[in-house]
């Protein structure tokens, strides 16, 4: 150290000092991301102006910038809340959020880096409780599922209203009942479909009766009308034409011998 000028050491001083100053005035802010900015000197937060994008951003190296994730993320929860009835069920929820980007600055201000456990997280468990409690434990295993998510959705959106927090989907991954619950559950549900199983197939056997009967009306209906317009000339008339009938076949030897009782002829000799 001794051997250098006595110039360079003030110069190599400077140098570093401005390295340090250029480091704490140059900031890059990765895809995904924002800053929002902190003036030292002039006000704190900005919270009046939209924050730092993506990109490489100069500030004064007495200022700082928070640094957020503002694509959309995944929370996922699982939790135990009450039925209607009392019963406790187990709920495993995903919620997919992003923080309200125009307003970083209010955010970090109001609610800080920790806003997913001070805002977001009481608001979903708020409102699962809320939705699941109007419910009997039959209702959420079996037919509420898409029910369950808007609801909860919506009131989690009502909870969460200028809190810089925006929530785009509810997903219900599981609902888990008490096993003995679930177990009287199913057996309900088979219960129930065999039961309508049952009145099916009797539906089907008394619509397949009431068809055998019209058709069966129908048919003596169709006899009654034919007997009722026979008389013996016209039996003898179409006795007549299936003697003549008869007669033309190629296949038929026809030997008439007198007549019988009613008149008509006696055909023998057929093959």
């Amino acid at each position: 150290m001794d051997k250098l000028p006595k110039i360079g050491l003030p110069i190599l001083i400077v140098a570093v000092i401005l390295i340090i100053l250029i480091a704490k005035s140059t900031i890059t802010i990765n895809s995904g991301e924002a800053g929002v900015l902190y003036k030292t000197f002039d006000g704190g937060v900005v919270t009046d102006g939209p924050p730092l994008g993506e990109g490489f951003h100069v500030v004064a190296p007495w200022n700082d910038v928070f640094v957020y994730e503002v694509r959309q993320q995944a929370l996922e929860e699982k939790m135990q809340v009450l039925s209607s009835n009392g019963l406790e069920i187990k709920l495993d929820v995903s919620v997919w959020y992003e923080p309200a980007f125009a307003d970083l600055g209010s955010l970090h201000q109001e609610k800080g880096e920790m806003y997913v456990a001070r805002v977001l997280q009481p608001a979903v468990r708020s409102a699962a409780r809320a939705v699941v409690g109007r419910y009997i434990p039959e209702q959420l295993y079996a037919s509420k599922r898409e029910a369950i998510q808007k609801e909860i959705l919506d009131e989690t959106k009502i909870l969460l209203k200028d809190q810089y927090v925006q929530v785009n989907e509810v997903l219900v991954r599981d609902v888990s009942l008490p096993q003995n619950i679930k177990e009287a559950i199913e057996r309900k549900l088979r219960q129930e479909q065999e039961s309508l199983e049952y009145e099916f197939r009797l539906t089907k056997a008394t619509q397949e009766a009431q068809r055998q009967r019209i058709d069966a009306e129908g048919k003596a209906k169709a006899n009654e009308i034919l007997s009722a317009s026979l008389n013996d000339q016209i039996l003898m008339e179409k006795g007549i034409q299936a003697t003549v009938e008869l007669a033309k076949s190629p296949n038929a030897k026809v030997v008439v011998i007198g007549s019988g009782e009613s008149g008509m002829p006696l055909i023998l000799g057929n093959n």
